[in-house]
């Protein structure tokens, strides 16, 4: 018999190896044929195993969720970024790989992330999602987040609206 263990815990310096490639390839699934190629490859590149080490080390709250020694996926959160609402914690990023999503542990991990926000004493959480990235939205759905606003992103010369999901403590 097989067990395989699953772990979210807090990022340490060894993980941006592992953090850099579930970032590129859940990029890749999530945003490809949404955001321009060019833009969508910039972006990807610049954050690659040295710059995953440098935030480690600059105490991004990172989480990794991690699978049989694997990091299979990560978040990333800390203070809402928006003024003009009243939650105060944001969960920025949530990505797992794409062989691990729709396994229940993106789910898992945006429990966690709520969790620390909450350890935090942050009231209240809001993610924003492109609109065009239906699985996302589908997802922040099905956790009971709900629209509260909108907004835009420029890519390149491509604007994509964003949607911002809040989830009251």
């Amino acid at each position: 018999m097989y067990t395989s263990v699953i772990e979210t815990r807090r990022a340490i310096p060894c993980d941006a190896t592992g953090i850099a490639e579930a970032h590129a390839e859940s990029w890749k699934q999530a945003y490809s044929g949404i955001v321009p190629y060019k833009a969508l490859s910039r972006m990807i590149n610049r954050r690659g195993v040295s710059w995953w080490a440098n935030a480690i080390r600059r105490s991004t709250v990172i989480l990794v969720a991690e699978l049989n020694n694997e990091i299979a996926g990560y978040a990333t959160l800390g203070p809402n970024r928006v003024s003009t609402f009243p939650y105060e914690g944001e969960i920025y990023e949530i990505y797992l790989k794409p062989e691990y999503q729709g396994v229940g542990l993106g789910t898992q991990l945006f429990i966690d992330a709520r969790q620390e926000l909450m350890r935090r004493s942050y009231k209240g959480t809001v993610v924003w999602v492109l609109k065009d990235n239906l699985p996302a939205l589908s997802f922040y759905e099905n956790a009971g987040g709900k629209a509260a606003a909108r907004g835009s992103e420029h890519f390149d010369n491509k604007r994509l609206e964003k949607i911002a999901y809040i989830w009251t403590d």
